[in-house]
């Protein structure tokens, strides 16, 4: 006769306990929203305030739009050698904080050679920038529809501006993306863009609130579901912002205190799996009215957790 050990019987006792209890549920859980902010929002901040700013209230990045009175980054001390950005670039990777945008100015709606070559040359200051930065994305403007102009030749124009930009961005690992802006906020005219610009180093970045306030009068709002399915293969970057529309005219708000469909928006794009940042646009610079820094930047981040 064999008499059983302690150690099997207990092996023996928890295996048919095991056999008792139902599998455990499978529990997923979504990633952590990656949030960062514009500096189009702290316009008299300097770096130094804006990186503390993002490590005090857990952003995980910020996107450079002009730096205190300068709206030309590559004109910056801290960006004007390669030596100087590589060391502001370690100062925000210290912190935990990635400088995740340069915004340029660029447009690439012009047809005139002259003011063509000059906005192009200004995105390829900030594409080397950016490389020496470690940033993966330069944005530049569609940006109008010129009435002189045939609307044709200027979605070319923009179209052969991105691919060109591409190919110089292909060489720094950086990535050119548009902003649905000014004139050219519908996606049916973006989707023209992209489409004739594919390249793996030219994408969009989805402003929400632009998309979905009228581009022009009598334009209804687009749904923001529909925008998504149609752009959603080049949207690389957003910009999330919110406000009201009051006597035909918007009026920017702190997020989730507006009307812009943000919650449908967020859902869409968390939904499809999503990776990257959505960046707090508050434009102070343009605005000065609006809500100071200080309180703008802080809410933004508790305002977003009630979307995820």
């Amino acid at each position: 006769m064999t008499h059983p050990t302690r150690r099997s019987f207990l092996a023996s006792s928890f295996g048919m306990a095991a056999l008792a209890i139902p599998e455990w549920p499978s529990i997923t859980f979504a990633p952590k929203p990656k949030l960062s902010f514009s500096t189009l929002g702290c316009p008299a901040w300097s770096l130094e305030t804006i990186l503390k700013t993002a490590v005090d209230n857990g952003y995980q990045g910020v996107e450079l739009r002009g730096l205190e009175k300068e709206m030309d980054l590559t004109k910056r001390p801290e960006f004007s050698t390669p030596t100087r950005a590589a060391e502001s670039r370690k100062r925000f990777a210290g912190k935990g904080v990635r400088i995740i945008n340069l915004g340029s100015s660029a447009q690439l709606h012009h047809a005139d050679p002259t003011k063509r070559s000059q906005q192009v040359d200004e995105a390829r200051r900030y594409i080397d920038l950016a490389q020496q930065l470690n940033c993966p994305f330069v944005r530049v403007f569609p940006d109008q529809l010129p009435p002189d102009q045939p609307r044709e030749q200027t979605l070319q124009l923009i179209s052969q501006g991105l691919l060109e930009l591409g190919e110089y961005a292909k060489l720094r690992s950086v990535t050119v993306l548009l902003e649905s802006h000014g004139e050219l906020t519908r996606s049916d005219l973006l989707l023209r863009i992209l489409t004739a610009a594919e390249h793996p180093n030219v994408g969009l970045i989805w402003d929400v609130f632009n998309m979905w306030t009228a581009s022009a009068p009598g334009d209804s709002h687009e749904d923001v579901g529909e925008v998504y399915s149609k752009l959603k293969k080049y949207i690389r970057h957003t910009h999330i912002k919110d406000g009201r529309i009051e006597n035909g005219k918007h009026r920017y708000v702190l997020v989730g205190q507006g009307e812009a469909p943000l919650q449908k928006a967020i859902s869409v794009l968390a939904k499809s799996g999503y990776q990257g940042f959505y960046s707090f646009e508050w434009e102070k610079r343009w605005h000065p009215e609006l809500e100071e820094p200080e309180l703008a930047m802080a809410q933004y981040p508790k305002a977003m957790k009630a979307y995820f």
